[in-house]
């Protein structure tokens, strides 16, 4: 997820939230035919799954003393650009009074979630400060920041509907300690945006780091590809999938959030050239070493921002699909300038039918529309869809101990 955009880019998604005014409140309005059949289409063939979204990102501002914050420059009117961007992803979250954010937010994610026609747990994410290679905490390059405690109580509260994901920058220099302690909590994923994070994956420095989680069992979900959070090419090479070899060769399970669906990087392997993220991304799906390690989530895939043609070689790559998860890339969904159903039923991937159909879902539950779009997803020419199990929990992301809901009920003798 990103906050900072160009000026050109605030005013493109002022325009969209304008002219999509009321997509941020959910429509009371009941669904037609084609909309209700569309959903029960979606949740056909899912009985068995236990559905899991990966990629949920939580937001707040310390209101009830979460620990959660944001770059003051989102909060100030003397920087009329990140505040009008602010405001929009605010409200398109579902934030009415800023003084109650941080309840006000994860009253939404519920409510939309539960409104799923099966239950659905939320992957949702910390994010830890941005980091000198020292360690030191740089708060001006820090856009927004989420307490790893704040994510894991939330889910002790909900263990119905929330899984933990907790941010550890490994140049903090209690990191290992942290990761020994949210692994005694229960916590079996760790969430990284380099780009905006100031980590390097391929830091030899950071070797203990990778040796812990790989001994503990952590799985590292990793941004990958272009950030909009971070202008800087040295920021952007961060991005880079290839420098997550060193984590896998450290034996870490890792996901490749969105698939490394934006932008281009140093093709580390013909020093000189560049390429493009996705294509990098896809070289290392199929380098044999990393088969039982490396997964991606195909969050954020059908944004405006990204190139639809990756959603095509997904579909068509059956090879690949039993190493995707879901992940909706919340609360990017229910912001109107990232979405477009038209676009993607002029790319042939939905009908226009059910362009109609998804956008009136939209307007309801922007959380259930990520999903069912993807349900909906077909190749142009074949027909390919992504298989039900993406969707559901992935088998090689459970851990042999007890689960964080086993460890509430046995706190609490419930």
């Amino acid at each position: 997820m990103a906050f900072q955009f160009s000026v050109y880019g605030a005013c493109a998604i002022l325009i969209g939230v304008c002219l999509h005014a009321t997509s941020a409140q959910a429509s009371k309005a009941p669904l037609s035919p084609a909309a209700q059949a569309l959903i029960d289409k979606a949740f056909d063939g899912l009985q068995s799954l236990e559905l899991v979204d990966y990629h949920v990102h939580m937001l707040g501002l310390g209101s009830g003393d979460t620990g959660a914050r944001v770059n003051p420059n989102l909060l100030s009117w003397i920087h009329p650009v990140s505040r009008l961007k602010a405001k929009i992803f605010f409200k398109s979250a579902g934030i009415t009074d800023e003084a109650k954010a941080d309840p006000q937010y994860v009253e939404r994610l519920l409510a939309l979630s539960r409104a799923f026609p099966k239950p659905t747990k939320l992957a949702i994410l910390g994010f830890d400060y941005s980091r000198g290679k020292d360690g030191s905490i740089d708060r001006a390059k820090t856009e927004i920041y989420v307490p790893a405690d704040y994510v894991v109580e939330l889910a002790r509260r909900h263990p119905d509907s929330f899984v933990p994901v907790v941010s550890v920058h490994p140049y903090d220099p209690e990191a290992l300690a942290k990761l020994e302690a949210y692994a005694r909590q229960g916590v079996q994923m760790v969430k990284w945006l380099p780009n905006a994070q100031g980590m390097d994956p391929s830091d030899p420095d950071i070797d203990p780091y990778y040796q812990t989680m790989a001994r503990l069992g952590l799985t590292l979900l990793c941004h990958v590809g272009q950030e909009s959070a971070v202008h800087a090419p040295d920021a952007q090479r961060l991005g880079n999938p290839l420098l997550l070899r060193r984590a896998l060769d450290n034996g870490v399970r890792v996901i490749m959030a969105h698939a490394g669906n934006r932008g281009s990087n140093e093709d580390l392997d013909r020093p000189g050239h560049s390429a493009r993220n996705f294509d990098l991304f896809l070289r290392m799906m199929d380098d044999p070493r990393y088969k039982d390690l490396l997964l991606a989530d195909i969050s954020a895939l059908t944004q405006t921002i990204r190139d639809p043609e990756d959603i095509n070689v997904l579909l068509s790559r059956s090879d690949l699909h039993a190493r995707l998860v879901n992940g909706s890339d919340y609360p990017l969904p229910a912001i109107p300038f990232f979405i477009s159903t038209a676009s993607l039923a002029w790319n042939g991937l939905i009908s226009w039918k059910e362009s109609r159909a998804l956008h009136e879902i939209y307007r309801q539950n922007p959380l259930l529309f990520d999903f069912v779009l993807k349900r909906t997803l077909r190749h142009p020419q074949t027909g390919a869809q992504f298989p039900p199990q993406i969707f559901g929990a992935h088998p090689t992301l459970a851990r042999n101990n007890q689960t964080l809901q086993d460890r509430v009920q046995s706190e609490t003798g419930a």
